[in-house]
């Protein structure tokens, strides 16, 4: 099993929208809106690192008003 957090910054006022999209996510475990550098993060969690990799190259960057992410996977 492999898991992330992924941190997440979307354009002004669409967190809410994100937020509903991002839990639509079978892989999203968790999501969260926070206060911070970023808007929102994600607990992702997948296979193996390739089914994570895909979760948060095609479906989570492709939600419409995601600017930018961040994956931290936990190792331990």
């Amino acid at each position: 099993m492999s898991v992330a957090l992924v941190p997440i910054n979307t354009e002004t006022g669409v967190e809410e929208k994100v937020l509903e999209k991002l839990k639509s996510i079978k892989n999203v475990k968790e999501a969260f809106i926070v206060y911070g550098v970023y808007d929102m993060i994600a607990k992702v969690e997948a296979n193996d690192l390739e089914e994570l990799r895909d979760v948060v190259s095609t479906r989570i960057r492709r939600i419409e008003g995601v600017r930018s992410t961040v994956t931290l996977i936990v190792v331990s």
